[in-house]
């Protein structure tokens, strides 16, 4: 079994994508000539950096696509509509009740943010994206910039995973699927049942829901 840095470093090309692009080497400048050009090579696709082949713009698109993904606001459809008392109530009954309600993970999610670990759930939603997608080009974009933010070492956004997950991800991202993140997945989503919802049920976030819930019960009674 590898040590946990050296499953780590199997897999290092997304690491790039956490810095501009770099223009020195065969970025700056034109083509120094040679006898033969090398076409474009398959390497490519496993994010490896070899001369002449076209990874230096995918590299800048792929930066700059992962650089848009961080940060974005609560998409709206989690939270345009307002839950009902019951459904507030139905949070603290389970977890799952939590997560499969979109006003629920809308309302975590903020939580999350005070605690500064809403990389947590900003994961889960982008493995749930992943898993819902069918196109394999849009599965290999998708996953890779997955991998740059939430389990690159260099990521601010890295979310915390044991040795045995990360190696068994170094290995999938050779070929990516819609499923190379569900072990990762399954471990943040554990992390945050029992780590973090506890605290949500006893947060003023979630009690000023419940009172306002009960207030709003008792004038429609």
């Amino acid at each position: 079994m590898p040590a946990p840095h050296e499953a780590e470093k199997q897999y290092t090309g997304p690491e790039e994508a956490d810095q501009p692009p770099s223009m020195s080497g065969h970025d700056a400048g034109p083509p120094v000539a040679s006898p033969a050009a090398p076409s474009r090579n398959p390497c490519c696709l496993c994010w490896c950096c070899c001369c002449s082949c076209s990874w230096n713009e995918e590299r800048r698109r792929a930066w700059r696509a992962s650089r848009d993904t961080k940060l974005q606001p609560l998409p709206s459809c989690e939270a345009c509509v307002a839950p009902s008392p019951e459904e507030v109530r139905s949070w603290a009954q389970s977890f799952d009740k939590l997560m499969h309600s979109p006003a629920g993970r809308a309302t975590f999610r903020e939580f999350l943010r005070t605690e500064y670990s809403e990389e947590n759930m900003l994961f889960w939603l982008a493995c749930e994206e992943l898993k819902a997608e069918a196109n394999q080009h849009v599965v290999d974009e998708k996953a890779r910039l997955i991998y740059a933010d939430y389990v690159s070492i260099l990521s601010p956004k890295e979310v915390s995973l044991d040795s045995r997950v990360r190696e068994g991800i170094n290995k999938k991202m050779q070929e990516p699927s819609a499923h190379t993140f569900d072990d990762a997945q399954l471990q943040i989503y554990t992390l945050m049942h029992r780590d973090s919802y506890p605290r949500f049920l006893g947060s003023p976030t979630f009690r000023a829901l419940l009172h306002r819930g009960a207030s709003e019960s008792s004038s429609e009674a």
